[in-house]
This record gives structure tokens, C-alpha cells and sequence, in this order.
């Protein structure tokens, strides 16, 4: 008896589309996407960037840390390396923004390189105290040294233009944001199904093994540390575009953890995991505040108990939830959901 997961080849395992149906859901959901600046309020086209941008950074850290096994607490420098070599590249020496995004990547990546050979050795606590120590450097420099970076004045970055069509309005690079994801988050899949990808896995799951096997433990380590900086680097270059402002304090030891939150909750290993997880905990703040504003009006004692404070608490607890409770996060109850459906009305 067929369970409905049966695959016959290697290549239909692997293909993204499993489905007609899966083809004709995703060709809807991007039909609804593109067409969100024609209908959508402006702010919900902000968060979508928003959300964009903590997309593409939350796959690059899921690369190193989900596919590889390479705890890192430094995420937020590669972002902050990125988004301030975008903005000084365009801000002082005008470059276009489609070049100044690619070399913000790229800067982020060499220093990903940079940290990730003295990193060889390294694993679990002491991995992200490593980590950790080269974003309080980075975030150190970007405030201090003021030549290059005006320090906590800041860097105002200019709009974007394309054949001298202005992309500064939010619903048109709206769509340079969703280009960026979707090249990013196809490239990340395919490597994923790649032989990089699968030296990755086996890197993770037991390393000695891994080089018993022939597996090149420096080469694919540092190419993780490469592959997920310039993901950070390029998310950092968009942020500097859509917000059109940088300042030392967005690039803080909190934002690094909520990076860990995102894929704690999306699911380490899957792509899918970091796209909603980052979407979820964009937009969580949002849900927190309107929940809280309207507990304040049902119940008076509670006016003016909201804080940013409460968005910490909330990624901590929810890093604890899905550790003990869903390791395999909101990507895995989303399998489970559609086995389930699949497979009905049997329960295996």
C-alpha cells in the first residue's frame, strides 16, 4: 500500500516542486506578492523589506549554523560589515546600488573567510564565544572609528536609482528586495542539494567521520563561514538602502541573537525554517505591541505596561519553547501537517 511519500528516483526526491499542486499554490502566492504594492499599506510594504532582509540574513546563518553545525553569536557583524560598506561605497563614492549591495557581500564574506580559519578548531561554546568576541569587535569599530563609519552620528545612505528611474519610493525597490530573496533563497536550496551541501551535513553529524570519508573539513568549513557571511553582507546592503540610515546601535549583540531565534523557531537545516521564522519573529514585535495595546483597553491597570523589553523576553522564551518542546521548529509541525493530510484517513 502507497503512503503517498514514495519517490522512485533520486532526482524526483530532490526536486523543489514535489507537486502539481505545490506548483500551483507557490505560482498564486507570488502572483499575491508582486502584486502587493498596487493594494497594500505602505508600512506593510516596509515590513515585507523588513522581512526580506532578515530572510536572506536568517538562511546565510542557518548555512553555517543549521546545515554545518558552526554555533555562531557574531551573525550581526557580517550584516553591519555589509550594510556600512553599501553605504559609505554609495554615500561617498556614489556608487550604483547594484553594485554597492555585491561588494557589501562580498567585503562580509572575506571577513568571513578571515574568521573562519582561526575558527577550525573551535566548536560549541567555544565557537560562539569566538563568534561573539569578532561582533563586539566589529560593532566596536563601526562606533569608534569615525573617519570611516561617522561613529553614533551615523551614515544617511542616498535613494537608489536604475537608468535614472528612482527606486527610492519603498513600493518600487520593493521588487529589487524580492528579486534578491528569491535568487538567494534558490541558490541556497540548490546548494543544500549540492555535494557542498551534503559535505556540509556530514561535517555536522560527526566530522571525524566526515574526513574519514574524504570530506575536506578546512575548505567546506570556511566556505560555510564564506557562503553564510555574504548572505549577512548582502542582507546588510539592503538594510542600508531600505531604511536609508545606519547607526552603530542596529548592529548590536541583540540583533545576532535574534538571528538564532529565527532559526530556532523556523528549523536549524531547512530553508523553508529560516523563511518563516524570519518572517515570524519580524513581525512578532507588531503582535506583541497590539496584543498589549489592546489588553491596555480592556483592562485599565495594564495601559503603559508594554516595553521594547518585552520583545526580548519573548525570543528567549520562545528559544527555550521550540528547544524542548519542537527542536525541529515551525518548519517541522508544518511537515507533519501536510503528511498528515496526505496520508489521511491512515496515521503513518
Amino acid at each position: 500500500m502507497r503512503s503517498k511519500t514514495f519517490r522512485e528516483t533520486y532526482r524526483e526526491d530532490i526536486r523543489i516542486f514535489q507537486t502539481i499542486w505545490v506548483r500551483f499554490w507557490f505560482v498564486i502566492f507570488a502572483v499575491l506578492l508582486l502584486s502587493l504594492p498596487l493594494w497594500a499599506d505602505p508600512y506593510i510594504i516596509y515590513m515585507v523589506n523588513i522581512s526580506g532582509i532578515a530572510v536572506i540574513a536568517a538562511i546565510g546563518l542557518n548555512i553555517l549554523t543549521g546545515l554545518t553545525g558552526q554555533i555562531s553569536l557574531g551573525h550581526a557583524a557580517f550584516v553591519a560589515l555589509g550594510a556600512y560598506t553599501s553605504a559609505i561605497l554609495a554615500s561617498r563614492y556614489e556608487f550604483p546600488f547594484w553594485l554597492a549591495i555585491p561588494i557589501g557581500g562580498i567585503s562580509a564574506a572575506f571577513f568571513g573567510i578571515l574568521l573562519g580559519f582561526p575558527c577550525l578548531r573551535l566548536k560549541g561554546l567555544y565557537l560562539a564565544m569566538a563568534t561573539m568576541s569578532f561582533g563586539v569587535v566589529v560593532e566596536y569599530g563601526v562606533t569608534h572609528w569615525e573617519s570611516v563609519t561617522m561613529g553614533v552620528r551615523g551614515i544617511s545612505v542616498p535613494s537608489p536609482s536604475l537608468f535614472g528611474y528612482s527606486l527610492g519610493d519603498p513600493n518600487r525597490f520593493f521588487y529589487v528586495t524580492i528579486l534578491l530573496v528569491s535568487l538567494l533563497t534558490l541558490t541556497a536550496k540548490n546548494i543544500s542539494r549540492s555535494r557542498i551541501g551534503r559535505s556540509f551535513i556530514a561535517i555536522r553529524d560527526r566530522d571525524v567521520a566526515a574526513e574519514v570519508i574524504g570530506v575536506n573539513l578546512t575548505r567546506y568549513k570556511v566556505m560555510a563561514f564564506a557562503i553564510s557571511s555574504f548572505y549577512g553582507g548582502i542582507a546588510g546592503g539592503l538594510y542600508s538602502y531600505v531604511t536609508t540610515y545606519l547607526h552603530p546601535e542596529n548592529f548590536t549583540l541583540l540583533l545576532s541573537i535574534e538571528y538564532i531565534a529565527m532559526i530556532i523557531v523556523g528549523g536549524l537545516g531547512s530553508i523553508l525554517g529560516s523563511i518563516i521564522g524570519a518572517v515570524f519573529l519580524t513581525v512578532m514585535p507588531d503582535i506583541i505591541k497590539g496584543v498589549a495595546d489592546f489588553l491596555g483597553r480592556q483592562l485599565p491597570f495594564m495601559q503603559g505596561l508594554y516595553d521594547e523589553e518585552w520583545n526580548v523576553a519573548a525570543f528567549g522564551l520562545l528559544i527555550m519553547i521550540f528547544l524542548i518542546a519542537e527542536p525541529s521548529g515551525l518548519s517541522g509541525i508544518w511537515t507533519r501537517i501536510k503528511t498528515s493530510f496526505r496520508n489521511w484517513p491512515f496515521t503513518y
